[in-house]
């Protein structure tokens, strides 16, 4: 079995119903949309928490309704929407191979978008040692384990990280019953907004250790005890609890963008891509938090929708051989960006990309002066209140109209 779409969006979360609507609203005719799960709407689905939609849908509301709104408003759109489908390998550039219940066929498209997302790395991938014991979970997991299937989860339990996410994972654990014995980060402090921190600690009564190693997990059959290394300290300790979340450390889902030759970032494994999401494949683009893990959702269906658009006005100009492309370079301690290339033939549309240029940094910092510069030539110069790991460092693209085809790779560096 063959099909023939204009253009094919592999996967149903918020960028990827954010990018195929706003192609089909753009005058894309034949959009169709695959997601591997049997519901649409990505991550938000699982997610029982308030405060999506705030900056595209301007409304603040929990994650299923979230994720409903964005399903409807691309089918009222036109865009075809298959569920239980997944992407499973390439059989040449613009084909893609698709297995469903309804067995195995070939999609070609003169565009594909990769809106995969992003995953937390879970406990065998941060190579923790121990037991492989029952009540380990990351916390998408977690939140399907709970929300989506109505399980018990446990009695008392450890979160691994400071990160945004690891705040939801607080909330999820508490929703289902069990007591968060405290959080636990490497680093010298949280990576979220100070209120968060202090409702989780004050009012919530969770404490967070810092400069806290997981070391290794003990238990048999269901987790008995974490084992924590300390910061400064000879001794490691254990804490007595049977579950343990796994938290944020957020990779890539690069694995089809990789099969398909696409170049990826040698720090976030993402697909490098210009402002437009377009890959160093032909008719490839990345979107949402494939392209940069991992933003808020309606910073990903923004961005999305932001491909979808400029996607659907130069739809049959597809070719990256025509690109003039410009690099974006990053020195220590930022860690990487996205977009990490300029098109400056379509250089115009560069200041319409939603947030901007997203940068991380590797370590805390002050008020700090960050510096764009080609060459010689000092671009456009920013001054930040202070840096944190783990979280979004945005600069405006006001300068972009001002580089230089010819002049070298764009840098960015803290002064």
């Amino acid at each position: 079995m063959s099909e023939h779409v204009d253009v094919l969006v592999v996967g149903a979360g918020p960028a990827g119903l954010a990018a195929a609507r706003t192609l089909a609203r753009g005058g894309v005719r034949d959009v169709l949309v695959l997601d591997r799960e049997s519901q649409p709407g990505g991550v938000p689905r699982h997610c029982h928490h308030g405060g999506f939609g705030l900056r595209d849908l301007h409304r603040s509301m929990k994650g299923p309704r979230y994720a409903e709104t964005l399903v409807h408003r691309a089918l009222d759109a036109g865009v075809q929407l298959q569920t239980e489908s997944m992407v499973t390998g390439w059989s040449d550039p613009q084909t893609v191979t698709v297995t469903s219940p309804a067995g195995v066929r070939t999609v070609t498209a003169m565009a594909i978008v990769l809106a995969t997302g992003a995953r937390e790395r879970p406990r065998s991938a941060r190579l923790v040692a121990g037991d492989r014991p029952d009540g380990v979970f990351t916390t998408g997991q977690l939140q399907q384990w709970w929300y989506l299937r109505g399980l018990p989860v446990g009695h008392r339990a450890l979160v691994v990280g400071a990160e945004h996410v690891s705040y939801s994972a607080v909330l999820t654990l508490r929703a289902a019953g069990v007591t968060p014995v405290a959080m636990v980060t490497s680093l010298p402090r949280h990576q979220t907004v100070a209120g968060f921190a202090a409702m989780t600690q004050r009012g919530l009564h969770v404490p967070l250790w810092t400069g806290t190693d997981v070391v290794a997990l003990h238990g048999h059959g269901r987790l008995e005890a974490v084992e924590l290394s300390d910061r400064g300290t000879a001794a490691n300790r254990n804490v007595a609890v049977d579950t343990v979340v796994f938290t944020g450390d957020w990779v890539p889902d690069n694995e089809l963008a990789r099969s398909a030759g696409a170049r990826l970032d040698p720090t976030s494994r993402s697909p490098l891509v210009d402002q437009a999401g377009a890959s160093s494949v032909s008719g490839l683009y990345a979107a949402g938090n494939l392209a940069h893990p991992a933003e808020a959702a309606d910073i990903a269906a923004l961005r999305g929708a932001s491909l979808g658009a400029s996607l659907a006005r130069s739809f049959g100009e597809l070719d990256v051989s025509e690109r003039r492309t410009v690099e974006i370079v990053v020195e220590p301690p930022l860690l990487w960006s996205s977009p990490a290339y300029l098109d400056v033939g379509s250089v115009a549309r560069v200041t319409d990309l939603p947030h901007g240029l997203v940068l991380r940094t590797a370590q805390f910092g002050g008020r700090s002066g960050v510096i764009v510069e080609q060459g010689a030539r000092e671009l456009a110069r920013f001054h930040r209140r202070h840096l944190v790991p783990n979280r979004a460092l945005r600069l405006p693209l006001t300068w972009a109209p001002n580089v230089d085809p010819g002049a070298g790779p764009v840098r960015i560096r803290l002064r």
